[in-house]
């Protein structure tokens, strides 16, 4: 599945702009990290852009979030993107982080949270405009941006990876991404 498809099964079953939105923002981390970590880009990026395929379809009962994305992911991704998305929601999964892959995942997925939230409190509302202390700071400001969680985070720490490096190059990959984003 190439990005272009990806992007079509995303907007086929996500509705909501917002989490669209997300799921680029967590693509732009993901890339960017593996980057760094020279790992393989296009399936990392890829992993980010789908993560949350069956966000919607899963709302009601998130103990399938993950599983259902499995069933449509099957055979159009690799299998380890597969694993990693289910196991960025291992409390429900079941399926416990491992590989970097899966790590990362968790990590990128909340971090852009945190990111896209710096951007929307910019005077000019631009991640451009937002720099590696300013993002620093707001994490640890706990009232700041509470759904995005710290614990997940600093994930990034089992990637060998120290949060505030993380969270610089988090930021690169939003604002890599942010035309998309309108951010």
């Amino acid at each position: 599945m190439n990005r272009e498809e990806a992007l079509e099964l995303v907007k086929a079953n996500v509705k909501n702009p917002n989490i669209v939105r997300h799921m680029i923002a967590v693509e732009g981390i993901m890339e960017a990290l593996a980057n760094y970590l020279n790992e393989d880009e296009g399936l990392w990026a890829l992993t980010g852009l789908v993560h949350d395929v069956d966000y919607e379809k899963t709302a009601q009962n998130f103990r399938e979030h993950g599983l259902l994305a499995e069933e449509m992911l099957k055979g159009k991704v690799p299998d380890e993107a597969v694993t990693a998305i289910k196991a960025h929601n291992h409390e429900n999964t079941g399926v416990t982080p491992k590989s970097r892959l899966d790590k990362a995942l968790i990590a990128s997925d909340a971090a852009s949270g945190l990111i896209v939230a710096c951007a929307l409190v910019m005077p000019s509302r631009k991640a451009a405009d937002v720099d590696a202390k300013t993002v620093a700071k707001k994490f640890r400001d706990k009232d700041f941006a509470r759904g995005a969680d710290r614990s997940r985070i600093v994930v990034c720490e089992d990637l060998g990876i120290p949060k505030e490096t993380f969270l610089e190059i988090a930021l690169k990959g939003v604002q890599k991404v942010s035309q998309s984003l309108g951010i």
